[in-house]
């Protein structure tokens, strides 16, 4: 039997055709031995305290017989403990997280000189920004629990070793891998339960071949947040994606037992990038992993509940609790939280405060040995209209006092017009002429399993050089306005008090495009355009 199980935005898929490759937490059983391909399955993670909210979803190509997902988990979950969710809110937090495209115009460099006098005359610039059954004595194996949620057949199982577990699996004619064992191997020393989620395929809707599944969440309590992933290696065909989202109240995450580095961004791109936006970003992926083999790449960390630019609008109170904030605990008088008191709703508290972390990892069957454990990090900023000494923006991340990291990437129209003033305002960058903001807006980048390899040329796409993964730009014979993408403009970060909400803070034209229109509606065009132009 054939197994394959990813996880992520997109999974885990090389090229074109999925079921190349497999990274899951879990892995997939079919009653009938059957082949089957799950070509995209996503994972957030919600941590607070010693809770782990885990929800996922999944989709499979095969036969219409029932399977089962199988997921080893820290304790023996209940019904309470296990819940269906809507499909959309993942694609939510995908699209919300996932790397970004934006396109920009400079703009008139002498209406900009006007409006800055403007300002100063008017006193100053604005500022930037179960039930239990009997133990099979003779293997080992215990069901702790067993109830249904929506279309699954929840199993929670116990085992004294492995190899009773692979056994019994194999009775109850779940054709499990031939070589199982081993992998179930340090599950069952550590204590873990199984939670086995079958499927009655004769109530999932089929689309086009494919079972559009209902996504799962459970929740429980452990000591160590981790992902377990060792299982869904057990039929690797060859490299594989990871992609984890965490959501957390006022805190990012990365991993403890690897290396950790940030994608580079603030690139300015190709024209050619706007319709291989996918290809070119697996391109730039690659090459930052293999200038740091074996590290996990962080590509967002961001407040959940805004966003800039916004390729979808940020995440609300309901949305966080459909995730799992209703049962992580809730602050007792604005302070720790009081372990064992769930919720039913998102606490005010932490309405505002859930940071989103996005991390990726490429890995081949042999390259990762152990699952995934986080640790809690501090924040860091990245991927804003902010430049440094010199005019040029940030290519990489900085300390900050709140999370702002994003891998965002831009292309630029240098001005064209006539400049018929004496000393005009270059590097403001916002929509075309005429306008505040792009009228194609942001585009994300997703669906990345789907996305060809090996075809981009990174070196071709970017203007300007990436140092720290080795890359020197190649540049058009002629190419107006690449020597100083910011135009010369010195514009060092804010040191805000507090994080803005919302599309519009921050520094890029999409936000300031949002208050313009606000304020043009108001009558005060002006005062908009002028505002926009500040922002970007």
């Amino acid at each position: 039997m054939r197994l394959v199980a990813s996880i992520g935005a997109a999974a885990a898929a090389l090229v074109a055709v999925p079921a190349v490759s497999a990274a899951f937490c879990g892995f997939y059983v079919s009653g009938a031995g059957a082949d089957l391909f799950n070509n995209a399955t996503q994972v957030v993670l919600m941590r607070q305290g010693t809770r782990t909210v885990l929800a996922m979803q999944n989709n499979y190509q095969g036969p219409p017989e029932d399977f089962a997902l199988v997921v080893p988990v820290p304790m023996v979950l209940q019904k309470e403990n296990v819940k269906t969710l809507p499909r959309e809110v993942f694609r939510k937090v995908d699209s919300l997280a996932a790397p970004r495209l934006v396109e920009y115009w400079e703009q008139d460099p002498c209406e900009q000189l006007r409006m800055e006098m403007a300002d100063r005359a008017m006193g100053g610039a604005i500022p930037a920004p179960a039930e239990a059954r009997e133990r099979r004595r003779d293997l080992g194996v215990k069901v702790e629990a067993r109830f249904a949620v929506g279309e699954y057949q929840i199993v929670i199982l116990s085992a004294r070793d492995s190899t009773g577990l692979d056994t019994w699996l194999r009775q109850e004619k779940y054709a499990i891998p031939a070589g199982a064992q081993p992998y179930l191997e340090p599950y069952v020393a550590g204590g873990s339960k199984f939670f086995v989620a079958k499927v009655d395929a004769s109530k999932v809707k089929f689309e086009n071949g494919q079972a559009m599944l209902s996504p799962l969440r459970f929740h429980y309590d452990s000591e160590e947040f981790s992902l377990p992933i060792r299982l869904g290696m057990m039929n690797s065909a060859g490299t594989q994606d990871l992609i984890v989202h965490i959501l957390a109240p006022g805190q990012r995450y990365e991993v403890a037992n690897y290396s950790n580095v940030t994608i580079p961004t603030n690139l300015d791109v190709a024209e050619e990038a706007r319709d291989r936006f996918g290809e070119f970003y697996a391109a730039l992926l690659d090459r930052t992993l293999e200038k740091n083999r074996g590290a996990v790449v962080t590509e967002y960390a961001w407040d959940a509940s805004s966003c800039d630019p916004c390729p979808t609008p940020a995440l609300d109170p309901g949305e966080l609790a459909t995730l799992g904030a209703d049962v992580l605990t809730a602050p007792a008088g604005g302070g720790r939280p009081s372990r064992g008191r769930a919720v039913q709703s998102p606490p005010r508290q932490f309405a505002n405060g859930f940071v989103l972390t996005r991390l990726h990892a490429r890995y081949t069957k042999g390259g990762i040995n152990e699952d995934l454990v986080f640790k809690a990090a501090p924040p860091i900023a990245g991927g804003r209209e902010w430049a440094a000494a010199g005019g040029a923006l940030e290519v990489g991340a900085v300390p900050y006092s709140v999370n702002n990291f994003q891998a965002r990437y831009a292309i630029r129209h240098p001005w064209t017009g006539p400049i018929a003033c004496d000393s005009p305002r270059r590097g403001v960058w916002g929509g075309p002429p005429g306008q505040q903001i792009a009228t194609g807006g942001v585009k994300p980048a997703l669906d990345l399993a789907f996305v060809p390899r090996g075809k981009a040329q990174l070196a071709r796409l970017v203007r300007q050089d990436i140092p720290e993964i080795g890359v020197q730009a190649v540049k058009p014979a002629e190419q107006p306005g690449a020597a100083n993408p910011a135009g010369g403009q010195k514009m060092e970060p804010p040191r805000p008090t507090r994080e803005k909400k919302g599309c519009a803070a921050g520094g890029d034209a999409a936000g300031a495009g949002a208050i313009a229109v606000l304020l043009a509606g108001l009558g005060l065009r002006r005062f908009a355009r002028r505002r926009a132009a500040r922002h970007v």
